[in-house]
């Protein structure tokens, strides 16, 4: 009897232990599980960057999501993907294996993607695998836009005119919501130079706009187009501005009108004066007149030095030059702006009428050889008519002796007039005895 107790003792202290370890195995394992759970728990989505920050239709860019294990155990993850029907990861293949993120620590996954049209935003989900407690999911919102920006000639001068310095103000805008970078600005134009060749700007912020100044210099009318390339994101987009070039008649610049011309010959040497008038707005500073091919400056005044001559005021002027062919005598007046660009107005004399006169021959004047020379322009740059301009050399349309008849015929009629008065009495005295 007491054999029997004694084994049944052993047998409950044995069937006692087993429940005891087998307590202790579950609570190790509940504890375990419960670490993994909290752990996972603490692994979190703490930014995501998007470049560019707008895409246009079918642009590809990369997303990045940042996840931040603020445990104190390290976590296994796996799988990160974006999920969408419009947004496309081109570099699915990237992660196979397992990531570990440690305690403390982050981990950041990049994702090639190409987003589809239309504008608007697509609403994608981020996912990524837990090794021990599912799978951590984090809503993304992506912009689709269209839009380009703009490039606008937003200042350029009154007119243009041949070989002068003018300033052109070119802005870019950028009306979408992303910032845009690598931006640069080349002008292309026939015959035409510009300074600076091409321009640079780094980046644009949103909803901004910048302006940038070309100092542009042409020698011929053309199209000047400014080529604009700029990045959005990693992908190279383009737009254009066209601006016609046209020569014409600067409103506020200098205007010199010649009058009151005297040309005087001797021998093979001819000397031509008269006189210069600003009726323009602004000064023509380190004005110049000279004599262009085929004839040839010489003598005392091959070049005549006015200097600055301001607006409504007027200087002679004296040029000698020799000129085997005096049909069409250029006569070049050269000057500068306030800001140093270069003016020149031409005005061709024709002088063959004067060819044979051995004394002066004289512009607006009632003495004997008296020419009108034709063939000079007048007024502002390139020859246009000045504002308020009159005939250049006086109101005579005689040519030869033609211009003479007048003067001859009132000759006669002087004599006739003073014969008949002298022989009045002898005449009435024959008429009274018929």
């Amino acid at each position: 009897m007491k054999k029997k107790l004694a084994i049944i003792s052993v047998v409950f202290l044995l069937l006692m232990i087993s429940e005891v370890n087998a307590a202790t195995d579950s609570s190790t394992t509940a504890s375990s599980s419960s670490s993994s759970t909290d752990s996972a728990a603490l692994v979190a989505v703490t930014s995501v960057s998007m470049d560019p920050e707008v895409f246009y239709p079918f642009e590809e860019g990369t997303i990045t999501v940042t996840l931040t294990n603020s445990g104190t155990s390290s976590v296994g993850l796996s799988d990160p993907d974006i999920i969408s029907e419009k947004v496309h990861v081109m570099n699915q293949n990237t992660w196979n294996t397992m990531s570990y993120i440690g305690a403390g620590s982050t981990l950041s996954y990049s994702f090639r993607i190409k987003a589809d049209p239309p504008d608007g935003y697509i609403y994608a989900l981020f996912s990524v695998a837990t090794k021990d407690s599912g799978t951590l999911h984090f809503p993304l919102v992506v912009k689709v836009d269209s839009t380009e920006i703009k490039a606008v000639v937003s200042e350029i001068p009154d007119a243009f005119t041949r070989s002068a310095d003018e300033s052109v103000n070119l802005t870019i805008i950028n009306p979408r919501a992303g910032e845009i970078r690598n931006i640069q600005i080349t002008p292309v134009g026939e015959g035409i130079s510009v300074i600076p060749s091409t321009k640079y700007i780094s980046s644009l912020a949103a909803q901004s706009s910048v302006d940038v100044s070309f100092t542009v210099t042409a020698e011929q009318e053309s199209d000047l187009t400014f080529n604009v390339l700029y990045d959005n994101g990693d992908t190279q987009h383009t737009t254009n501005v066209v601006l016609p070039v046209t020569f014409g008649i600067d409103k506020s610049a200098a205007v010199c009108t010649v009058n009151n011309v005297a040309l005087t010959a001797t021998g093979s040497t001819y000397d031509i004066t008269g006189d210069i008038t600003n009726t323009g707005i602004s000064d023509a500073n380190g004005l110049v007149v000279s004599v262009g091919s085929p004839a040839r400056g010489t003598g005392t005044y091959p070049e005549y030095a006015i200097g600055s001559l301001a607006s409504d005021d007027s200087s002679s002027f004296e040029v000698t030059f020799t000129c085997n062919d005096l049909s069409s005598i250029p006569l070049v007046l050269s000057w500068k702006d306030d800001d140093g660009d270069d003016y020149s107005v031409t005005k061709v004399l024709d002088l063959r009428s004067s060819m044979g006169l051995g004394g002066a021959v004289a512009g607006n004047s009632s003495s004997t050889g008296t020419r009108s020379f034709s063939g000079m322009p007048e007024g502002g740059p390139g020859g246009m008519r000045g504002p308020g301009g009159n005939s250049l050399f006086g109101s005579s349309n005689g040519n030869g002796i033609s211009a003479f008849y007048p003067v001859i015929a009132g000759g006669i009629i002087l004599v006739v007039s003073i014969v008949l008065w002298t022989k009045r009495k002898w005449i009435s005295a024959k008429i009274k005895k018929q």
